[in-house]
Order: C-alpha cells, then sequence, then structure tokens
C-alpha cells in the first residue's frame, strides 16, 4: 500500500476552509481512480515538537506509489491539485507526504 498525507496549516478563515474542504474537495478527490480509502483528522491535531500546530491531517491511500501518480496525472487528480490551491494558496500552506507503508 502507498499513502499520500496532506497536512494542512491553519486557515486564515477555519469555518470557510471547512465548508469547501468537506463539500467540494473532498467529494472530488474521492473520485480519484485508484484511491482505496480517504481519512481525515478529526478535532484538534497535536503537535508535540514546536511550532504551530497542524489545522487538519487527510490521509489517501493507493495501491502503490505508481496509482498515486498515476491518479493525479488524471483529469481529476488535475482537478484536486487546482482545487488543493483554493485550500492552501500558497506552497508553505500545506505538507505533502507520498510514501510505501510496512506493518514492522
Amino acid at each position: 500500500m502507498a499513502r499520500m498525507v496532506v497536512i494542512y496549516r491553519q486557515p486564515a478563515d477555519p469555518a470557510a476552509f471547512d465548508a469547501h474542504y468537506f463539500t467540494v474537495h473532498v467529494p472530488l478527490a474521492k473520485t480519484l481512480p485508484g484511491l482505496t480509502r480517504y481519512e481525515t483528522s478529526r478535532g484538534p491535531v497535536v503537535q508535540v515538537t514546536p511550532g504551530a500546530a497542524p489545522y487538519l491531517v487527510g490521509i489517501l491511500t493507493f495501491d502503490s506509489l505508481d496509482a498515486i501518480r498515476t491518479a493525479f496525472a488524471s483529469e481529476t487528480g488535475r482537478a484536486c491539485a487546482a482545487d488543493r490551491r483554493v485550500l492552501a494558496p500558497a506552497d508553505d500552506d500545506c505538507i505533502m507526504l507520498l510514501f510505501d507503508d510496512q506493518v514492522v
């Protein structure tokens, strides 16, 4: 399995962020080809190291890193990438991580 983790920083308007994220972005992202699971954090995200705590974490699961690349090369993937700019306009408004996972 492979995961895409998106960590969003505190938005200027949390209510507007939530409304757009859950009514526009999530339904769009759930149509990504190859997506097998979509999870988000609920409630406050606690950061145990110094710095501003993240606002929200999204975790998308695919079968492989290649499946993630294929999904985001699709029309839906390009639409998701464009819509992410509505939620996090600047590159440092979120962190995106892609990785294969393993059980240890």
